[in-house]
Parts: structure tokens; sequence; C-alpha cells
């Protein structure tokens, strides 16, 4: 009777049990593959052909333009005659300062043939010391007066040479802002030569892809006219300054290997092999906060849910830059990762690549 009670009880416990709840189906999470971004991170500007040596010609002294030897296209040597000045002014000059020479060069012999005199008269008791001290005096005043108008002749002659404007590089005219006829004056741009032989691309960096550039860098350059073809190159220059209107820095980047496809003024693409191209960079989305520390959610092999406290860097155009913390080719969740909790079950959705 007993065994038969202790059997009712038991049949009884089991029929009040609630049935086990089914687990829940994973649940889906957009995900992605680390490494895969960053393979692609190479920093990718457009920039500007341009020359190194870009030279503005002027002439050194103000005049009326007489004559221009050289058009937009023309290709000089150094030394070669761009342009010339009327000279009638500055010929007078330089003739006036030859007759101011031959004044003082008089001026200077009869004051040096005057003390020779005083001093035949002072060896002879006729005249005092202070006489003779008298005319050396002005011995000395006029050799410095015949130094002096010498120095105004050279300059006078130079005024002269001037009115030539004369190539200081060879290279090729880009540029002409003066006609004849037209009067200029001192320093006026008249033409631009620039040299075709040492040419580069002038880029923008933003101030956030700075901290790795540095000069030598190799670099791989497109013109956008001809993409088939790679140049490569080097960075040359980097501004030590940004530019205060776009707080960007200007960045020369020279051409190796250019040749005749290269013109002035092109539009080159100039893609940048920075260290930082292995960096692990992840979406911001994929960015969240653990007890305030930053923190990816990692799916592992089993397509479980765990988070991982992770090590940022900078936030860039492309992405966060993880500096430690993940691995190349592992999977984490790239969005919603507010809602994970640890050990959920997911279902792996590759984001879209495109």
């Amino acid at each position: 009777m007993k065994k038969l009670i202790l059997l009712s009880v038991g049949l009884l416990l089991a029929a009040c049990q609630k049935p086990a709840e089914p687990l829940p189906p994973p649940r889906p999470a957009l995900v992605m593959i680390t490494g895969e971004l960053a393979a692609g991170n190479g920093m990718i500007l457009v920039g500007e052909v341009r020359s190194r040596y870009e030279s503005n010609q002027s002439f050194r002294i103000g005049g009326k333009i007489i004559e221009r030897k050289v058009e937009v296209g023309s290709q000089v040597k150094k030394g070669q005659l761009l342009a010339r000045l009327d000279a009638a002014d500055t010929n007078l000059s330089k003739q006036a300062a030859l007759a101011d020479v031959l004044a003082a060069e008089a001026s200077y012999r009869l004051a040096q043939a005057e003390v020779e005199r005083q001093r035949t008269l002072f060896d002879k008791k006729f005249i005092s010391a202070s006489a003779l001290d008298m005319r050396e005096a002005e011995l000395k005043t006029s050799a410095a007066h015949l130094q002096q108008v010498k120095a105004q002749a050279d300059v006078s002659g130079n005024q002269s040479r001037y009115t030539a404007l004369v190539a200081d590089r060879d290279g090729v005219v880009t540029q002409i802002h003066a006609e004849p006829g037209q009067v200029v004056e001192v320093g006026a741009t008249i033409a631009q030569i620039v040299d075709t032989k040492q040419i580069e691309v002038l880029v923008a960096v933003p101030e956030s892809k700075m901290a790795n550039l540095k000069v030598g860098d190799k670099v791989a350059i497109k013109l956008w006219a001809d993409q088939a073809k790679t140049y490569l190159g080097y960075v040359r220059e980097v501004a030590p300054a940004a530019e205060s209107a776009t707080r960007a820095f200007d960045v020369r980047v020279t051409i190796s290997d250019a040749d005749k496809a290269v013109k002035l003024g092109m539009t080159a693409g100039v893609r940048f092999a920075q260290d930082d191209m292995n960096e692990i960079i992840i979406p911001a989305t994929a960015l969240t906060q653990i007890n305030g520390k930053n923190t990816v959610w990692v799916i592992d092999t089993h397509s479980l849910a765990n988070p991982r406290e992770v090590t940022t860097g900078q936030f860039t155009e492309a992405g966060v830059v993880i500096k430690s913390g993940l691995q190349a080719n592992e999977m984490i969740a790239v969005a919603g990762v507010h809602t994970l909790i640890k050990n959920q079950k997911v279902k792996p959705q590759m984001i879209d690549s495109k």
C-alpha cells in the first residue's frame, strides 16, 4: 500500500512539471572578417601634375617693353633673351656716370700732384706741417670720391644690362603677362618658365592622414587621362604647416619615370603605400562600450558571440583603427552590437563588400 502511494505521488509530480522550453533560434547577425577592409586601405588622393621648378621671370628695373622674343609654349635655354626694355634712359645714365668717373679721376690726379708739390715745399721748410696735412686730406677725399663715382658707374652699367630679360633656366614658357608697349614696374612677372625634366604631383593630404606620412615614402601614380599605366614615385616634400582654409598639408610627389604622356596641369591619382595599410580597420558601428571600455563582439567558430576589449586608434573615413585586441581574419559583428549578450548563438550574415 505504501509503495502504491509513493508511485501515485511521483506520477502526480511528473504531471505537474512544465515541458522544457526549446532553445531560441540563432539570431541573424551582420558580420565581417577583419582584415578585408584593411587590405584596400591604401590612401588614394587626387592632385595636379606640376613642375618642381616654376620660375617667374621679371625685370630688375622698370620701363617700357619694346620687344618680346618668346610665346607660350616656347622652349628656352638658360641665358636666352626673353624680352627687352627701352634702354634710352639707362644708356644716358650710364654715359653720365662714366663722365663723372672721368671728372673724378682728373680731380684725383690734380690732388695727387698738389700733394707732391707741397711735400717738396715742406722738405725745404717753406710751408708748415698743417698746410701739408690739409693737402693730403684733400687727396684722400678725392680718392674716396673717385671710388664712389666708379661704384655709381658700375650700378648704371648694370641698369643698362638689366633692360634685357634672359631666362634663368632651361624649360618651357607656360605663361606670358606682358606685351610690347606695356610699361612694367620692378619685379612684375613677364613670363613663367617651368622645368619639364623634373615633374611631380601636388596633393593636399588631410591632417587625419598625416600620422605615418614621411619624406621618401613610395607611391604609385595614375593619370586620369590614361588609367592603364602606373608610374612610380616618392614623397619629396611635406609642408610643415597646414593650409589655414582647408586644414590639409601640401605634399609634393616626384614622378620617377615620367614620360611625354605626363603633361603639366593633368589630374593624377596618387596611392600612398603607408605602413598603416595592414592595420585592422572596422566600421564605427562594430564598436561599442561595456563598462566604459571599447569593445567588439567576436563570433567564434561555433557562431557564439563574445565581447572583447580592444584598443582603438584614430577614426578615419574608412572606419576605426584597432591597435590591439583583434587579429586579421577574425569574425566580428558590425550591426546591433548593443543588443548582443555573451555566448549568444547567432546566424552570421556577411556584410556586403560592394
